[in-house]
Order: structure tokens, then C-alpha cells, then sequence
């Protein structure tokens, strides 16, 4: 029995010299080919390309109402009912970025806009229309007695239309509008209708209700406009992110 247990011993002390090298060689090629970016808490690394989102589909948390009319959040959309008014998201002045919006109209068309490069936080709806630009959100504005230059992706009275890709109500349109120190690109369903730097030529004022002409900060405040009841405008998205290699100021 003694011998048994003997030879049985010598037979373990055998296996587990074979064994247990291999498994520390295998955890070795292991730690080896793990990826070095990999860590044990599985911390997701930040995106700096990513989409920060400022409507958050619930409700109105980080924006105000100035001037008449209201906004609302119906359905996961951004509603708004009576005008002319601006909602504007409140906690930061923006630059150096790009802002997609993703809209549609009520009706075959109607009007509104996006502001930016407001120059100061707005108490009423007149001060962005002069001293910022609108983006206009209009496919025909011969309806109002306007020209190409109040089109969709313009700003209002500014610009002409590199292109006319804006889609009727009740088709989703998607424009993205990037900030890039004095320059506005415009881009409207992956199409470029607007390319502006600051001091290029625009037309004289047709209409007392087209903005001052002056150059407008590299930095400002956003809004999306309310324009009335005839006219409104469902927003399902408003994100923004910045330049790269580029900040805020």
C-alpha cells in the first residue's frame, strides 16, 4: 500500500511539471496580445468626434422663450405654436463647431430659422434678427414676395443658394451648420447651399425687417425661431460638436 501511494505521488509530481508550465506560458501570451488600451474597469474612452445633444427630447431643460409665442415638447418634437419668437439655448455662446439640426415642416412649406452668432444673451426677438444670422428654413419665399436669397439654408437675405436640396413638408430635412472662425458653411441634406466669410459682398437691405449688415462675433448664442401659426416647423434633433482642434472661446 505504501509503495502505492508512492508511486501514485511520483506520478501527480510528474503531471503538474507538465502542466502548470504550459498554463503560465499561455497566461504570458495572454497578458502578451492583450491590447494595451484595454483596462480592467472597461471604462469607455470618450469619443472627441461625438454628438452633444441639447435638445433632450423631453422637455425644454437649457433653453428660454424671448418675444411672442411659445415652444413645446409633443412626441419627442420640438413644436411651437404663435410668433414671431426665439428659443434659445441659454448656458453657453458657441464657435468653432458644428450645429446639425434635423427639422421638418408642418405643412408642403413653412417657414423658420436657426440663429447663431448672437452677440449677447437676448431679452427680445429683434436683437438676433440684426446683430446674428438666421439660417433660414423656407423653400419658397417668392410666396412672400422674397428671392433666393431667403431660401432654405441662407442667411436670411445674405447668401444665394449654391444648391435648392430642401425637402417639402412633411420629408425630414438634416443641415448642418459649422462655424469656422469668421466662415458659414451651410450644409442641407449632405448638400453645401452656403459658404460665407465674414467681409464678403452682400446685397443691400430690400425690407425693413432684413437684418442690419455689419459683421457678427466668431463666438454667440443659438436659437430656433418660432415664425406663427401659418408657419411652424418640428425639430427632432439639435446637436453640436466642436471643430477638431479647435475650442470654444
Amino acid at each position: 500500500m505504501k509503495k502505492n501511494r508512492f508511486l501514485t505521488l511520483v506520478f501527480c509530481l510528474i503531471i503538474f511539471s507538465e502542466v502548470i508550465p504550459y498554463h503560465l506560458v499561455a497566461q504570458i501570451n495572454k497578458n502578451k496580445n492583450k491590447d494595451p488600451n484595454e483596462t480592467k474597469s472597461a471604462v469607455p474612452r470618450v469619443d472627441v468626434d461625438q454628438w452633444r445633444p441639447l435638445f433632450n427630447g423631453k422637455d425644454l431643460t437649457g433653453w428660454k422663450q424671448v418675444g411672442p409665442g411659445s415652444h413645446y415638447v409633443e412626441d419627442g418634437l420640438l413644436k411651437s405654436h404663435g410668433g414671431m419668437g426665439l428659443l434659445y439655448w441659454t448656458s453657453e455662446k458657441f464657435g468653432n463647431c458644428t450645429i446639425r439640426v434635423t427639422f421638418r415642416m408642418r405643412d408642403t412649406n413653412s417657414n423658420a430659422g436657426v440663429f447663431i452668432r448672437i452677440p449677447v444673451e437676448p431679452r427680445e426677438e429683434w436683437m438676433p434678427v440684426h446683430y446674428g444670422y438666421e439660417v433660414q428654413i423656407d423653400n419658397q419665399p417668392e410666396l412672400s414676395k422674397e428671392d433666393d436669397y431667403h431660401y432654405t439654408g441662407m442667411l436670411y437675405s445674405l447668401t444665394k443658394p449654391l444648391a435648392k436640396p430642401g425637402k417639402p413638408g412633411p420629408e425630414w430635412n438634416t443641415m448642418e451648420i459649422t462655424l469656422d472662425g469668421p466662415r458659414t458653411i451651410v450644409v442641407l441634406n449632405d448638400v453645401k447651399v452656403t459658404d460665407f466669410k465674414e467681409g464678403d459682398p452682400v446685397p443691400d437691405r430690400k425690407f425693413d425687417f432684413e437684418p442690419f449688415r455689419g459683421p457678427r462675433p466668431l463666438t454667440g448664442f443659438i436659437g430656433l425661431q418660432n415664425h406663427g401659426d401659418n408657419d411652424v416647423v418640428f425639430f427632432k434633433e439639435v446637436v453640436v460638436k466642436p471643430l477638431n482642434n479647435r475650442t470654444n472661446k
